[in-house]
């Protein structure tokens, strides 16, 4: 498979053809993100590429997507919290700043972060972690993937 996935993140979900799914929620993807320098980093992607911001959506989707949002960020902790003893929150985000359709971030925060990063926004890291191939989603991260999408399993139950 290319990486044209990248350029259609949610037409390729819609399609099956974005490797980064983890499952389909009542109103988007949840996807694992490109990058991993806080391991368990997800993505809620809205199920239509034409919604740019939240208050696009009518008020049930919105309230749909927002609890897709709170699963996925659940899932998460879940899933970090036993795989990581230094696991200490998670953050949601939808920021809208640089890609132009609706998504929200799930960051998974640690103790062992530097200590100037810890309590800031994920935003602050070095701009070298978003690009350092040594962070870039790979097979080692299966095992993370396998326990987040068992956890918006066992949440959707």
């Amino acid at each position: 498979m290319t990486e044209t996935w990248r350029h259609d993140r949610i037409g390729s979900a819609l399609r099956g053809e974005n490797p980064t799914v983890l499952r389909r929620l009542e109103a988007g993807f949840a996807v694992i993100g490109d990058v991993q320098f806080l391991p368990g980093y997800a993505v809620l992607l809205a199920d239509d590429p034409a919604v740019q911001r939240l208050s696009d959506l009518p008020r049930a989707r919105r309230t749909a997507f927002l609890a897709d949002m709170d699963r996925l960020g659940e899932a998460v902790e879940r899933a970090c919290r036993r795989l990581d003893p230094a696991f200490r929150r998670v953050n949601l985000e939808i920021l809208g700043n640089t890609d132009p359709f609706l998504h929200a971030h799930v960051w998974p925060r640690f103790d062992w972060e530097p200590p100037e990063l810890v309590g800031r926004p994920v935003w602050l890291y070095q701009r070298e972690r978003w690009s350092d191939a040594s962070h870039a989603l790979g097979p080692r991260h299966d095992t993370l993937r396998t326990a987040i999408t068992e956890e918006l399993d066992r949440l959707a139950g």
